[in-house]
């Protein structure tokens, strides 16, 4: 009787600690509800780089937990024209209370257009990776996606200058928003194009970061805008995207599932009645700070090429801002604040 209970425990537990969502969960049924922060961080902190025109945002974030620290790499932008008005910032801290603490270092890689990282530690070469939108006149690179590489993540002096993932070929739009993921065999870049298509290219895992890219196919064409950012959930031989939309005046997250990186994708939160995140379901935001919820990363069980994430443990860390900030003028004027939006249960 005995060994009959033990072993009814053990299958209990097993069941209980399976990373595998269960069938009620949003991700399953595409029902997701979140409570957002209060803002984590905003240009109005004074640990701010010290600069001759006022910074007025900080947005796109990517962040991974390394040695018991928060390594956050995002887009800082400042008020005048031209060149140095976007740069990529980088802090560090040991948790969110101390976000707003910190000290920031400004990444000196270019002074031309220079924006949107994205940060994960290449296993095989053991160095890590920023990939972002860049051009540098002085090097004569055009626009495109660019990578650097560091061995030590939180010397902000120690990155290389940036380098073309490939060449756009003339006449060709490069898109923006550049994603890279890995599995066993290959590096997948993924982008989009302001224009409802999400594109795909590959190249073999001994090739990246510069060599072998076949040539961008559409991967996902729906009422999608910018920002494509792609996970492994963890258990499951599957793969997620969280891409902005546009609904009127704000922005929304819609999420996109897949068995592989090329496609095909299909919708799992994808409606603007049924979002992934929204004014419509995150659950306090009569208290909300912010109307937009834009350009969203899922922070990660790891911080590797492959992106994994844990469905029964989910947070963003996501730009925001309220419909005034929002409409103050033109793009670059809204001053984005980060902050975080935590999965709330199945009610």
């Amino acid at each position: 009787m005995n060994w009959m209970l033990r072993t009814i425990a053990v299958v209990v537990a097993c069941v209980w600690c399976s990373p595998l969502p269960a069938q009620s969960s949003p991700w399953r049924t595409g029902r997701f509800r979140w409570r957002v922060s209060q803002p984590i961080l905003s240009v109005a902190q004074e640990r701010l780089p010290r600069s001759e025109h006022p910074w007025i945002a900080v947005k796109d974030p990517s962040i991974v937990r390394y040695q018991d620290r928060w390594h956050l790499f995002c887009t800082l932008r400042k008020q005048q024209q031209g060149q140095g008005r976007i740069r990529i910032g980088y802090c560090s801290f040991e948790d969110w209370p101390d976000a707003a603490h910190a000290d920031w270092s400004v990444l000196d890689l270019t002074m031309d257009y220079h924006g949107a990282p994205q940060v994960f530690y290449f296993e095989p070469q053991r160095q890590w990776y920023l990939i972002y939108q860049a051009a540098d006149d002085s090097r004569g690179l055009k626009y495109g996606p660019c990578y650097s590489t560091t061995k030590t993540l939180d010397d902000a002096e120690s990155w290389t200058k940036p380098e073309p993932l490939y060449v756009v070929p003339d006449g060709e739009k490069a898109g923006l928003d550049f994603w890279v993921i890995c599995d066993d065999s290959y590096a997948h870049l993924l982008f989009t194009s302001l224009d409802g298509r999400m594109w795909h290219a590959q190249t073999r895992l001994s090739d990246f970061p510069n060599r072998g890219w076949t040539r961008p196919q559409v991967a996902l064409k729906a009422d999608i805008f910018e920002a494509s950012h792609t996970y492994k959930i963890k258990g499951e031989d599957a793969y997620v995207t969280l891409v902005e939309a546009q609904n009127g005046k704000r922005r929304y997250f819609k999420l996109f599932t897949a068995k592989q990186l090329s496609g095909p994708w299909s919708p799992l939160a994808a409606s603007r009645n049924q979002p992934a995140v929204s004014v419509v379901n995150v659950v306090n935001q009569d208290t909300s700070w912010a109307t937009s919820y834009s350009h969203g990363e899922f922070l990660r069980t790891g911080y590797n090429q492959r992106l994994e994430i844990d469905p029964q443990s989910t947070r963003i860390l996501f730009q925001g801002a309220s419909d005034r900030e929002y409409q103050r003028g033109g793009y670059g004027d809204i001053t984005w604040r980060l902050g975080l939006l935590d999965l709330e249960a199945s009610p």
